[in-house]
């Protein structure tokens, strides 16, 4: 089911992601397998990225739910918007291609994750 799943999501990253989305980026990302995981992450984020991660993965039961990870990634299209009483964020799957390890990044078999970006929200 999940390898369907995926099959369909990469699909979609092909089809509706703009050219410049294609670019890998790097770094440390906060990661949940699934859509709604990143999405409760994003709803429990105060600033402190390991409690919200806790939080997440003691309710999913699963102590690898969401966890922040340093990886080499390409990012999808916008799934939707998530808020917190103190943040904004926009839910995005990411496909990973790597993983950086002390002797630098290392292909990974590509899988799909979820990951949130901070959106800047002003009052008017």
């Amino acid at each position: 089911m999940r390898t369907a799943f995926c099959i369909a999501l990469v699909s979609s990253f092909i089809a509706a992601a703009p050219a410049s989305a294609n670019e890998v980026e790097t770094g440390a990302v906060m990661i949940c397998d699934t859509q709604q995981q990143a999405e409760r992450l994003g709803q429990l984020f105060e600033g402190k990225a390991q409690a919200a991660i806790a939080a997440i993965n003691t309710e999913q039961n699963n102590p690898n739910a969401c966890g922040v990870a340093d990886v080499a990634y390409v990012q999808g299209r916008v799934l939707g918007t998530v808020r917190s009483k103190s943040h904004t964020f926009h839910v995005i799957p990411i496909i990973v291609y790597g993983v950086n390890t002390p002797a630098g990044f290392q292909a990974a078999t590509s899988t799909v994750f979820f990951t949130l970006v901070q959106v800047k929200e002003w009052s008017i």
